[in-house]
């Protein structure tokens, strides 16, 4: 390969992160967490309709290089007015306050802070999923604050 074209690809490769840095800010991506529902109403079909969410997932900006097969999200969301008063008619809540302490991936960062202030969190085994012992790799854990009805969650592989 002749001198010019290596100087020219340099080039090229030097300019590439402003020119993706420029993108996202123009594109509106100035928060580092995602807002949009339809993916987590997917994920997560008992909790829905869903009306505010801020989330973030392993695979966004992965900075390991290496490929990995799991998925995991992680965030909050609002449920619709309501929604919580009928889940907890339905199944058993315990309070729990270890959601505070769930940020612990370095994906997570972004979210702290984010979530509802004073939350008193209150958590249910029945709507947590632990891949039911069949080894398939799905792991869910929601807690829900009474006070916003906001649900945080984290997810290992949720959507199958």
């Amino acid at each position: 390969m002749d001198r010019r074209k290596l100087i020219g690809i340099g080039a090229g490769l030097a300019v590439l992160p402003a020119w993706w840095a420029l993108r996202q800010v123009e594109n509106g991506a100035e928060e580092d967490w995602h807002t949009d529902i339809a993916p987590l109403e997917q994920a997560f079909p008992l909790l829905g309709p869903l009306t505010d969410a801020k989330w973030v997932s392993s695979r966004d900006n992965d900075r390991s290089g290496v490929p990995s097969p799991e998925l995991v999200i992680s965030g909050f969301a609002r449920l619709a007015p309501g929604k919580l008063a009928e889940l907890t008619a339905a199944h058993a809540f315990v309070s729990d306050e270890s959601a505070d302490d769930y940020f612990s991936s370095w994906f997570e960062k972004p979210l702290k802070g984010e979530g509802p202030k004073n939350p008193q969190w209150i958590r249910s085994q029945e709507l947590d999923r632990d891949g039911d012992g069949d080894g398939d790799g799905h792991h869910t854990s929601l807690w829900f604050d009474r006070r916003s009805e906001t649900v945080r969650f984290r997810a290992l592989n949720p959507y199958g």
